[in-house]
């Protein structure tokens, strides 16, 4: 088509008067021939099965002349690129040819230039034809790998191109018709399912002698080896060890060691333990150490230098394996040696005219020198070695105020990140070498240095590497790193280290910059921050557990910072920041710096620690749980401490023996004890036993090894809420209700229960070793039933606390339901008051029935009272005496008083009733109308 148009588009006029302008419209003509010469060539089919037959038949000139003919012909045909369905065919004939070159050199142009269409994207009909065709394609590429065996450098470096081109795929501008190139990660995907990595790799022992050869296979596998797949495959085929070993060989390029180089760091991204395990031969340790060597001497170029970088890298991950000949081969020897001599000066003949510059490259190196220490450190073995190079000396060197810059003028940022990568290293050497840690002095420098850490220095921390990290415009790297290198000596409890640490006041000056850190905090917490807290605690637990006068000097100033971070605000526990591990440190330092130590024990009791301790246990964290128990169980050796338990209240008035219980039963409910609905027992021969203690089968032990169910007490808190109880007292405890009282019967027996279980494990391990007589089957079976009467008993208690306050909760039921009812009652009898006093007022023959009967109520005592009076007025003339005034009083008419009777309604008041006003109102309203 495209030739098409370029035949129908007209010539311009200006052109047609120009040599020049026609002599490139011939040309175009000529080209445009020539493509669609070639498309007619292409579009005519081509028997690829008659050509595999005519290779195969037998050997002569003119059959010879007549093969290469057809080879040219399916060379042209396919100079688009080879299709997918005829990839089988092409193969077929690629092996043909490749046989034929052993005896006849003719056969290897033809070759070459079918590689050369193996370079070229494949191409399909369809979409599907990727899948259809992906074994057919993968065996394909997989057998250019296999056609490496032809003794041609031509071929094997076509073959090399061939590879190469798979991940710079060009676009082909020429294609047959009705055919499409395949993806360009198509033929990437074949090859790691092919295999080809694999072979590739083998071939190298092909062209061995041949250097040319050999950088094509290396250029091909260094493409190959970006790929994880192919990285498995060339490891498979000991592609570590072959490439170091080539690491040596001339090469006047250089173009081998750096890419042997490349391969290897890709390997290691890949699989790094299986690169080490394959390098670590001491004839591969062998050759990257004279490699090594010839860099770090000869190399000037900033090439070499970064080269000479990679295989430190790489011998600092074989130093990490034990099994790497790092020391018999003198590499690890060398590597320290070069690591110190600019501070310690040992002489070396290997390093005589060494020099050392500021470049990134050498400063570069430092850090990876120091790295290798810090992997050696690491091997026991390797102890000696690092002593006798002074090593410690070399790094205690930096232990000192950052005044100006060091060694070979480094910059200020790079002094401070060698600086504290020099005393990162400490801090894993120092263990390591303790007598040569103290024959230094190193107690004394770091103890200087952190002095002049908390001081008012103008230094300013660059805080550009990893080691400075939060350490920007302050000392706080500085601080940290010196901390890290006391950690790990003071954590090998030595004797000698500690008492050097606290002749020279460590104690009273860890506490000042544990304040002048917690003072810090209050303005910005950080990880960092946290960490030198958590740090400095640990030090001083360590330092203060097992001497009282230690623990004295501590209480002094200890006591109250250790109140500040128990008050710490639960909600920042769970940050992520590093309070948690702050919040342990602290409970720690607790125990070891305050438990034992009386003076210590009444300041922390002054200052309501008990209370600080039992609002952290509500919280009722698992971690913390533990550790809070063990201190409250230890605390309670003072007798002033029950006191403070007995008055603490939390949230919803809870008290301490309240919470105990209720963590009690939290722990069986995560045990899985066998509990019914009220918390009582349910299973009287193992009332204590969990869901898992259940399933395990009895094993006889010897008689050092603790049995499961002593094993149990230690993997939770039940054994240390018990024994709190016991210091508390079982007796003279609040009132409890109901289900903490079943839960404190089964408490108050744990003991009992524990002694059972260890004898049930008792009798199973006879049972199963001995044959027991009579009498020992009768102790046994008396143990066990005593053990189950027990449990029978708690049980019994249990129902009858339960009882009782079932018989409670009715009585005050029934209390509660005789109040409500006379509530009820007042409620009606208001109502109908109410009712009666509405119906009087608004309805006037009701107002007039309440007065008939108001004036009857009034009359009737009148009227009883009448004849007794008359009575009593006859008895008293005919006695002459005069009667007492009794209960009852006839009251009459008393005219000279009043002029009349009284009114009859509301006599006792003495005013007229509601319902008489009412009346008069009524009365008033019609005289007026």
């Amino acid at each position: 088509m495209s030739s098409l148009a370029v035949a129908k588009a007209p010539a311009p006029r200006a052109a047609s008067r120009s040599p020049a302008a026609g002599l490139s419209h011939r040309k175009a003509e000529d080209s445009s021939a020539e493509l669609a010469a070639a498309q007619d060539t292409q579009a005519r089919p081509v028997d690829l099965s008659r050509l595999i037959k005519l290779l195969e038949g037998p050997d002569s000139i003119d059959l010879g002349k007549e093969q290469m003919k057809a080879l040219k012909k399916v060379v042209k045909h396919f100079g688009a690129g080879l299709p997918l369905k005829d990839l089988a065919q092409v193969m077929d004939i690629l092996n043909l040819c490749a046989e034929k070159v052993n005896e006849q050199a003719a056969f290897t142009e033809p070759l070459v230039q079918l590689i050369k269409l193996c370079g070229l994207p494949f191409l399909k009909r369809k979409f599907s034809d990727e899948m259809s065709y992906s074994e057919t394609a993968s065996k394909c590429i997989a057998q250019l790998g296999y056609l490496m065996r032809v003794p041609s450098s031509q071929v094997r470096i076509e073959i090399c191109k061939c590879i190469v081109s798979f991940y710079d795929m060009e676009p082909q501008r020429k294609l047959q018709s009705g055919y499409q190139p395949t993806s360009p990660n198509y033929k990437i995907q074949m090859a790691e399912l092919g295999g080809l990595a694999e072979t590739l790799v083998l071939s190298l022992a092909l062209v061995e002698n041949q250097l040319l050869e050999k950088l094509w296979v290396l250029k091909a596998l260094q493409h190959l080896s970006r790929s994880g797949v192919n990285c498995s495959l060339m490891l498979k085929a000991q592609a570590a060890s072959r490439l170091c070993l080539y690491l040596g060989d001339a090469d006047p390029s250089g173009q081998l060691l750096f890419r042997s180089s490349d391969i290897l760091w890709s390997l290691l991204e890949n699989a790094s333990k299986e690169v080490v395990h394959q390098l670590s031969s001491l004839e591969c340790v062998h050759v990257l150490k004279e490699v090594f060597i010839e860099l770090l001497l000869r190399g000037f170029r900033r090439s070499d230098r970064q080269l000479r970088n990679d295989l430190l890298v790489l011998a600092s991950f074989l130093a990490a394996n034990p099994a790497a000949p790092m020391l018999e081969s003198g590499f690890a020897e060398l590597l320290v040696v070069l690591a110190t001599f600019t501070e310690v000066k040992i002489p070396n003949p290997l390093l005589k005219g060494l020099k050392l510059t500021n470049s990134p490259e050498d400063f570069e190196m430092k850090r990876l020198l120091f790295n290798v220490i810090g992997v050696l450190s690491r091997n026991p073995c390797a102890a000696q070695l690092l002593s006798d190079n002074d090593v410690m000396p070399a790094l205690l060197s930096y232990v000192k105020p950052n005044q100006k810059p060091g060694f070979y003028d480094w910059s200020a940022a790079q002094y401070e990140e060698l600086q504290l990568h020099a005393m990162a290293v400490l801090a894993s050497v120092a263990p390591l070498l303790v007598e040569k840690y103290l024959s230094c002095q190193a107690n004394t420098l770091l103890l200087l240095f952190l002095e002049w850490c908390v001081s008012q220095d103008a230094f300013s921390g660059q805080g550009n590497s990893f080691h400075a990290t939060g350490g920007r415009g302050s000392k706080l790297a500085q601080m940290r790193y010196s901390l890290r290198v006391l950690r790990s000596v003071v954590s090998l409890y030595d004797g000698a280290v500690s008492l050097s640490l606290c002749d020279q006041g460590a104690i009273s000056q860890l506490l000042d910059i544990l304040k002048y850190a917690a003072d810090k905090s209050k303005e910005q917490e950080d990880a960092i921050l946290l960490e030198i807290q958590a740090d400095l605690l640990f030090l001083l637990s360590a330092l203060c557990e097992s001497d009282l006068h230690r623990k004295e000097l501590f209480s002094h100033e200890g006591v109250d910072l250790l109140i500040s971070f128990l008050q710490m605000d639960p909600k920042k526990i769970p940050s992520g920041l590093g309070h948690n591990r702050l919040l342990f440190t602290a409970l720690d330092c607790l125990w070891s710096c305050v438990l034992g130590c009386s003076i210590a024990e009444d300041s922390f009791l002054q200052r309501q620690g008990i209370g600080l301790l039992l609002d952290l246990l509500a919280l009722k964290q698992k971690n913390l749980c533990n550790i809070i128990l063990g201190i409250l169980v230890e605390f309670c050796d003072n007798p002033k401490t029950t006191s403070h338990i007995s008055m603490w209240q939390g949230e919803k008035e809870q008290t301490a023996v309240s919470l105990l219980l209720e963590l009690w039963r939290q722990e069986e409910l995560e045990l899985g004890v066998s509990r019914d609905q009220w918390g009582r027992i349910v299973d009287m021969k193992q009332p204590m036993a969990g869901s898992f203690q259940k399933q395990q089968e009895v094993i006889p032990l010897p008689a050092n090894c603790p049995s499961f169910a002593i094993m149990e007490m230690s993997e939770n808190t039940r054994a240390k809420l018990y024994c709190l109880f016991c210091k508390l007292g079982f007796e003279d405890l609040p009132v409890l209700p109901a289900e903490d009282s079943v839960t404190l019967a089964i408490i108050q027996h744990y003991l009992d229960f524990k002694v059972a279980e260890v004898w049930s494990e008792l009798c199973e391990e006879l049972k199963e070793e001995f044959k027991l007589v009579r009498l020992d089957k009768e102790a046994l079976t008396v143990i066990s039933e005593r053990s189950e009467a027990i449990g029978r008993m708690v049980a019994a208690v249990q129902a009858e606390v339960l009882e009782n306050q079932q018989r409670q909760e009715i009585q005050e039921e029934e209390r509660t339901y005789a109040r409500i009812k006379a509530t009820h009652k007042q409620r009606e009898m208001v109502t109908k008051s109410w009712e009666s006093f509405l119906a009087r007022t608004s309805n006037y023959e009701a107002l007039k029935k309440t007065k008939r009967l108001q004036e009857k109520s009034v009359e009737a005592p009148r009227q009883k009272s009448k004849p007794q009076t008359e009575a009593a007025n006859s008895a008293g003339k005919s006695l002459g005496t005069t009667p007492g005034a009794g209960r009852l009083v006839a009251a009459g008419s008393t005219p000279g008083l009043t002029g009349g009777a009284l009114p009859a309604g509301d006599l006792a008041l003495g005013k007229p009733s509601a319902a008489e006003g009412a009346l008069k109102k009524i009365k008033r309203v019609k005289r007026l109308g």
